[in-house]
């Protein structure tokens, strides 16, 4: 805990020395307080006070006695009972000087902060501050409290509206549940659990359910015995449609270090056996606390191997296209720092981290911060503010898709140590900014001919400068799918299969948004077959393609170089406005355009055929704008010598 490093820190915090100069001539008063002193540099601190306590007894007014008294209990964690010594000291009727009167309010103020009471803390903060020496004032002790306090009093001023809430039983029915994660759906919470602090009692992953009335959970269990084992595993995430599990296996026969990140697939309702992820991911270190966004595509978590810039920093990698995972990088220095960033969380638009520091200003132990990413770049954390944080340790965040609820972990300590740490959630308060709206899409791929489900690739695409948003993948015995994204404007969703001919939407324009039974059917290849060549844009009248259509073009290139032997028709079609003449005419150059691009991107002549077919094969009755629009477009079809 940063409250007990910090006061540590507290017994060297002095204005002034004392040298031989005490407020009281006792000399045997002052000889067992000196040998207090002795004993504190050895840390021998239930002596110490012992003798800090007899010189009281021996001389009631010693004030610097119970200043020390009350640094050691403060010290060892013991802020209540440090107080009270406090209190006990400024009782006494000795007139103390400045000096004293210093040293009383500067060790109270710290006894406020460590318990959380900030507002205590900075009145008297601004009462001692008035008698402090200019000596002191130049300490690099003062100049940091400072700039503490002003922090506190910025952010007291902002105080967030919070209600914590206990989940009830039977989810936290143990000494130890930690980092809560939910589906997409919160209906499913995966967590954590220890049954004590003791080393030998090791760490599972359970989950429980939401019950139909939204309000209980059930029994929690182990998550499988293929991934539970005898060994510890923990901290872990899961994917938005819950198929990927990402977790924490220490002192595991194949790890790399102490604690390394192993992957396991849900496949057919069953998860699949874990596996390590591999030296990309792991090292010789601390690998832990992952959290893997929506789509899968990118896993955050905290490790302290060498070249980062403190103890634990986030680092960040990659999954390939096939399936493995990029060598890990650290996120740099403006969310890494000298001290410790922990317990890494990314919103399912991929776009806010949530993190935990004792590096970054905030009000005692681990705060929890923010950074969203503008331009590709992580921006400058910003603390989540009181009282989401106070003087404790806030770690593990979690906040649910539909935005109403954060979960965290809560612990408890005695004398410094993890007595209980217990499962906790708050509406999440709409001052803090979560993005766009998210929207999910839902349904099953099918193969056109059978209705046998298909394993197939769901990519989300900008179609504005043609990255990838999110990428998901269908189950292969149900065909169910489900992709949460953030509401952008003009993207594409492609849905590809080898062996199949490729399906693609535009989201806007055929109405994706929130659906929850949207049957996506993909056609095996074969002579004869077509699919609407979707996001292909011209300028009104015009035949040269736009930017907005490269997306789409490089698709068409990939599924002709990887099905070599297929060639293809090019088929321009139009609406009905202008002559039949015109019409076939504009429609044959805007597939020639389609060809053009083709050859220029390696695709050998005579495997594109372009065909213009003008108005004369509507698929909707041209009898209104957005009709005409569906058949102002490109079809691909198989050739017959396939």
């Amino acid at each position: 805990m940063r409250v007990v490093l910090l006061s540590f820190v507290l017994l060297f915090f002095v204005q002034l020395s004392y040298g031989q100069k005490y407020s009281i001539i006792d000399n045997r008063a002052i000889k067992m307080h000196e040998e207090g002193d002795e004993l504190v540099l050895r840390r021998q601190y239930n002596d110490a006070i012992e003798k800090y306590k007899a010189s009281i007894n021996r001389e009631a007014n010693f004030l610097e006695s119970y200043v020390k008294w009350g640094r050691i209990l403060l010290t060892m964690g013991r802020s209540e009972e440090a107080l009270e010594v406090v209190q006990r000291g400024e009782r006494r009727p000795a007139k103390p000087n400045d000096l004293i009167k210093g040293d009383f309010g500067w060790l109270k103020m710290h006894i406020y902060l460590s318990l959380g009471q900030f507002k205590e803390a900075l009145s008297q903060y601004q009462e001692v501050d008035l008698i402090l020496s200019d000596q002191f004032k130049n300490s690099m002790n003062y100049i940091e409290t400072k700039e503490q306090m002003d922090f506190l009093n910025e952010n007291l001023q902002k105080e967030l509206v919070i209600n914590k809430e206990k989940l009830p039983e039977p989810i936290n029915q143990f000494t130890l549940q930690y980092f809560p994660v939910l589906t997409a759906d919160s209906r499913k919470i995966l967590f954590t659990k220890r049954d004590g602090t003791q080393d030998y009692q090791k760490e599972d992953i359970y989950v429980s359910y939401l019950a139909d009335d939204d309000e209980t959970w059930t029994m929690p269990a182990g998550i499988s015995e293929s991934i539970n084992t005898n060994y510890n595993e923990g901290t872990c995430t899961i994917s938005a449609d819950g198929n990927i599990l990402i977790y924490t296996s220490c002192d595991a026969p194949d790890s790399f270090g102490s604690c390394d990140l192993y992957i396991a697939y849900r496949v057919e309702g069953r998860w699949q056996r874990s596996t390590n992820m591999g030296k990309n991911v792991n090292s010789r270190s601390w690998e832990s606390q992952p959290s893997l966004s929506a789509d899968g595509r990118i896993l955050f978590f905290s490790s302290n191997r060498r070249g980062g810039y403190g103890g634990n920093d986030i680092w960040y990698s990659v999954r390939n296209d096939d399936g493995s995972w990029a060598e890990a990088k650290n996120l740099g220095p403006t969310v890494n720092t000298p001290r410790d960033e922990v317990s890494p969380f990314i919103y399912f638009n991929n776009e806010i981290l949530f993190f935990a520091s004792n590096g970054h200003r905030g009000f005692g132990g681990m705060d929890l911060f923010v950074s969203r990413v503008e331009e590709g770049e992580f921006t400058e954390p910003e603390n989540l503010g009181y009282p989401i944080n106070d003087h404790q340790d806030q770690f593990s965040l979690f906040i649910t898709a539909q935005r109403d609820y954060a979960y965290y972990t809560e612990t408890s300590y005695a004398e410094g140590k993890v007595e209980r740490s217990l499962l906790y959630r708050f509406k999440f308060p709409e001052e803090i900014s979560l993005g766009e709206k998210l929207i999910v899409t839902q349904g099953k791929v099918l193969n056109s001919k059978t209705g046998e489900p298909i394993d197939a690739k769901l990519s989300l695409v900008s179609l504005a400068n043609d990255s990838t948003l999110y990428q998901f993948r269908s189950d292969g015995k149900t065909g169910d799918f489900m992709m949460l994204y953030p509401d952008k404007s003009f993207s594409g969703l492609y849905v590809e299969k080898e062996g199949y001919l490729p399906k693609i939407y535009n989201v806007e324009r055929d109405n994706l948004k929130d659906q929850e039974d949207l049957e996506i059917s993909l056609t095996p290849i074969a002579p004869g077959e077509e699919f609407v060549f979707e996001n292909i844009f011209f300028d009104f009248d015009k035949d040269e393609l736009k930017p907005e259509s490269m997306s789409s073009l490089k698709r068409l290139v990939d599924f002709l170089n990887t099905n070599f032997n297929v060639n293809i028709y090019i088929v321009g079609h139009t609406d009905n406005v202008g002559s039949t003449v015109y019409n076939e005419s504009l429609s044959l150059r805007r597939a020639e355009s389609v060809k053009r691009y083709l050859l220029e991107n390696g695709i050998k002549e005579g495997r594109a055929i372009p065909v213009g077919k003008g108005d004369k094969e509507p698929i909707r009755p041209n009898d209104s704008a957005d009709n005409r629009a569906m058949n102002r477009r490109i079809t691909i079809s198989i050739q017959e010598n396939f």
